[in-house]
């Protein structure tokens, strides 16, 4: 199974936004991830739905941060979109009539119900201003910035 990299790519793209003066294409946002432009543009969309993004079209045009990074946190964006599931691990229903299986279900359920409520009050807690300080230090630290192969 696949990893869901939305979150930790959409915060990548939200940095780079507010670094730059200019809107950014869906096809130069796309470039940068590896990705087509269509999946950009859905992507953006659930952002834009929540207000942390908006898109102007035409010549010029692109997505521009409708937020300031510090009015954004890690938990905004994972829930605009679309709040998939933190987790990989699923229970087995298989045979719900099984004590065995319900005491491990239930043991299970507990451990991820708590997880799941640390992880989210982390979320909540970090900024993308937060995030875009640690850039920016790690930047100052090695004098650039590796992106794709190429120093920017």
């Amino acid at each position: 199974m696949r990893n869901d990299t939305r979150l930790s790519r959409m915060l990548h793209v939200l940095i780079h936004m507010a670094r730059h003066e200019h809107p950014a294409t869906s096809d130069t946002l796309a470039q940068m991830l590896g990705t087509n432009p269509v999946v950009i543009r859905r992507t953006m969309a659930l952002l834009k739905e929540q207000g942390y993004v908006r898109s102007e079209k035409g010549h010029r045009g692109g997505w521009t941060l409708a937020k300031p990074l510090a009015d954004m946190t890690l938990l905004d964006i994972h829930e605009a979109l679309g709040s998939a599931s933190l987790f990989a691990i699923g229970l087995s229903t298989d045979h719900p009539e099984c004590l065995v299986e319900q005491a491990v279900n239930a043991a299970l359920t507990d451990a991820f119900d708590a997880a799941q409520a640390l992880l989210i009050e982390r979320l909540g807690s970090v900024t993308l201003e937060q995030l875009a300080e640690d850039f920016e230090a790690r930047f100052q630290s090695l004098g650039r910035c590796e992106v794709g192969g190429t120093a920017q």
